[in-house]
């Protein structure tokens, strides 16, 4: 951390921008982004499979399905995802052969009672592969699952977004749409390896607002090189000028050792701890002043969005894709790396295309990553679920006990205050609740890397 970022922790006055105020001490420690409870980082290698599927045959009621397709057309420099070059006809169309067979025995273990009632595509990039494989996916989900009228959403590269595309989702009736735009300064983009003018998003714009789409999210990012607060405002302006139901505001995080593609970003063009609070702080407002409604720390809906009602009626939910109105208990996830998360399970399915493709040409289901969930987890979990997405949680005596002396320094902030056995996070207290989450994390004794919590 440079002198600039390491404030005294005693300072009268410290740092302020906007409504937040600058505690680095807080922020020393990187965090996970609590997308599940136990974290990614605590599944265990090995065999899943028998897990796998004593739980999909145990599944009653409503799930979500997620489908990964792990390639793009261009690879950008910072993405942390499983995605590799769909430079390979035949490796396309042998990954697409696998996850059709996937489905198929993923759905013989499933009760017939079972009804989905939400679909994803992530990656990678969904549109990496035709409209017309996209479509052969839908038929055999239709074929091989109980559909009840599912929420369809997709996440989608504009660079190599066609018109055929628009058809495709026009005719198969999907209704969210996130687009990866990260920043619409041509600097930036030149330096991180993503390089998409502002016209062409406002093609992908327009086109998925004829093609019926509904929910239209732009993912963002801040802390990048070369950004300044300049650059930042002029990016958030163009996309709620753009018309975004739905904005994520990601920070940047640098870990070459871990992601080698980021080796080709400058790092010495990165700004530092303070100026990344900063800018977070100012999208903050500028998003909010625009009439956008925070959920969470990061991401932002118009009023009338879904998400944007879920946290007001307080049944906002937390995924492995983030922030979700989706009320399932189970999300069923389909193709390599994705993860499935049941109420006391969590599986993670082979991770490399090759093996995953010889997995389940084996007729073995693939799930070969994960973590048993304990009655313990589910009630941690349950507390950092209430703390991020309701801002407030009913402590239970023996871990408000253990953990009082950690959240002090929360509390003579003013970033929360506790009430009896319940703590609530105060406005102002966005960038920490990450930090204050963390501290009834039964896992994060030991070192772990982390992203920064801002």
């Amino acid at each position: 951390m440079t002198a600039d970022t390491t404030i005294a922790t005693c300072s009268a006055t410290p740092d302020r921008f906007g409504a937040w105020t600058y505690w680095p001490e807080l922020l020393e420690t990187p965090v996970p982004r609590y997308t599940s409870y136990p974290t990614a980082a605590e599944f265990v290698e090995e065999s899943f499979e028998e897990r796998q599927r004593t739980a999909l045959r145990s599944l009653r009621g409503t799930a979500s399905l997620y489908l990964h397709i792990p390639y793009c057309q261009e690879i950008c420099w910072y993405c942390g995802c499983n995605t590799g070059a769909a430079n390979k006809t035949q490796r396309l169309a042998a990954y697409l052969e696998a996850l059709h067979h996937e489905i198929e025995l993923v759905s013989r273990n499933l009760d017939p009672s079972v009804r989905i009632s939400r679909i994803a595509f992530g990656g990678g990039s969904p549109n990496a592969i035709k409209p017309t494989d996209f479509v052969r996916l839908i038929d055999s989900l239709t074929l091989n699952f109980r559909l009840q009228q599912p929420v369809l959403s997709i996440e989608l590269d504009p660079r190599t977004l066609q018109p055929d595309w628009f058809r495709a989702i026009r005719g198969i009736g999907v209704i969210k749409a996130s687009l990866g735009v990260q920043t619409l300064d041509p600097r930036v983009q030149q330096a991180i390896g993503r390089v998409q003018p502002c016209d062409m998003i406002a093609r992908a714009t327009d086109g998925l607002r004829n093609a019926g789409v509904s929910s239209i999210n732009f993912d963002l990012m801040y802390g990048l090189p070369f950004q300044t607060d300049e650059i930042l405002s002029d990016t958030l302006d163009r996309s709620v000028a753009l018309g975004a139901d739905r904005i994520a505001l990601f920070g940047y995080a640098h870990v070459p050792h871990l992601i080698p593609r980021q080796q080709r970003i400058d790092a010495s063009e990165l700004p530092d701890q303070r100026a990344r609070f900063r800018m977070a702080s100012q999208g903050h407002a500028r998003l909010s002043e625009a009439g956008y409604q925070p959920v969470g720390f990061d991401h932002f809906a118009l009023p009338g969005d879904d998400l944007a009602i879920a946290a007001r009626a307080g049944t906002l939910r937390r995924n492995f894709q983030g922030f979700t109105e989706d009320q399932s208990p189970v999300l069923i996830g389909l193709g390599a790396s994705s993860i499935s998360e049941f109420p006391d399970l969590f599986v993670q399915t082979e991770k490399n295309a090759g093996r995953y493709r010889m997995l389940v040409a084996a007729d073995q289901l693939p799930g070969r990553k994960g973590v048993v969930r304990s009655l313990e987890d589910q009630r941690r979990g349950g507390i950092i679920t209430d703390l991020l997405c309701r801002g407030r949680a009913d402590l239970p005596a023996d871990l408000l006990a253990a953990n009082r002396d950690a959240i002090a320094p929360f509390i003579a902030r003013g970033l929360a205050r506790l009430d009896g056995t319940v703590l609530t996070l105060a406005q102002g207290s966005e960038p920490y609740a990450r930090s204050l989450a963390a501290v009834f994390d039964g896992y994060r004794q030991g070192a772990r890397q982390f992203s920064s919590a801002v």
